[in-house]
């Protein structure tokens, strides 16, 4: 004979029913609003990153301007080229090594701290940190798709340090603060994050080519990054650090790790590159 369930074995099963329902009711909820907080987290973490990368930036001009104000005024070097893959420079240089994505010149030069914390002349300016020569929003790795993250991603004003001639005829090479008078310390740039496919050596081409009455002839040799919504971090010889967003497309084109950028391509009318022509050096009268 079919004994039938008492009152009290009822009411447990509808707790247990009820408790597992209301569990998975719970569960989907918080899944829901995971997936509508993600945008919103991920914006949080990046804008964080700026705020790291700025700092860096800060810090790093910190160091350019005390290793002047103990050398006399004169700027810390800025080799480009084969000059910053030997060793014997690393006094002539703000940074020694040449990145590409086969693990650089000298080997080891895109992950080895030491070019950065050791060899650079600003590293005792600067507590050796490596860090600061990095944005945290570069995520390249020393042979492009695999390997090992890269551990600079900061390049230098080529206008600034001792260099026997400036990149483009006719305009002047910074060797001392006190030459800084035009543009001005605030707007002339010193440090700027580059893209991972067109960073090499530290010194930033700007060619001044063009500049300002003839836009149709404006080059990109470098490239600024653009890891923070279209922009870079950039910092200036009066100390302050900001992220500039790019306004034209051909400045930040589509991210291709390990697959190096053509540099020197023609960019008429680029206003991104008018941008940096006018805070990187001026004309010699």
């Amino acid at each position: 004979m079919r004994r039938e369930k008492s009152f009290h074995e009822s009411i447990r099963n509808c707790e247990r029913a009820f408790t597992r329902a209301d569990l998975v009711v719970l569960i989907l909820a918080v899944s829901v609003l995971l997936v509508l907080q993600m945008p919103s987290l991920a914006n949080t973490r990046r804008n964080g990153n700026a705020s790291v990368c700025v700092a860096h930036l800060q810090q790093l001009s910190r160091a350019w301007r005390l290793y002047a104000d103990d050398n006399s005024d004169r700027l810390v070097g800025n080799l480009d080229g084969g000059g910053v893959s030997t060793l014997s420079n690393s006094n002539k240089t703000w940074v020694l090594g040449w990145m590409d994505f086969s693990g650089g010149i000298p080997a080891g030069a895109d992950t080895d701290t030491r070019y950065l914390a050791v060899y650079s002349p600003l590293a005792p300016y600067a507590n050796r940190s490596a860090e600061i020569f990095k944005c945290p929003e570069d995520q390249s790795l020393s042979l492009g798709n695999r390997g090992a993250q890269r551990v600079r991603s900061v390049s230098m004003n080529g206008y600034l340090g001792e260099r026997a001639s400036p990149f483009t005829p006719g305009y002047r090479q910074f060797k001392k603060i006190t030459e800084m008078a035009t543009p001005g310390p605030a707007r002339t740039w010193i440090f700027l994050d580059e893209r991972e496919e067109s960073i090499n050596d530290g010194f930033f081409v700007v060619d001044m080519s063009g500049y300002p009455n003839n836009p149709n002839a404006l080059r990109i040799v470098d490239f600024p990054a653009a890891y923070h919504a279209s922009g870079a971090g950039v910092s200036f010889a009066d100390g302050h650090a900001q992220i500039k967003t790019w306004l034209d497309p051909r400045t930040a084109p589509v991210l291709r790790p390990g697959q190096p950028l053509p540099l020197g391509g023609a960019s008429p009318n680029n206003l991104d590159v008018l941008w940096l022509q006018e805070r990187s050096t001026s004309r010699i009268n």
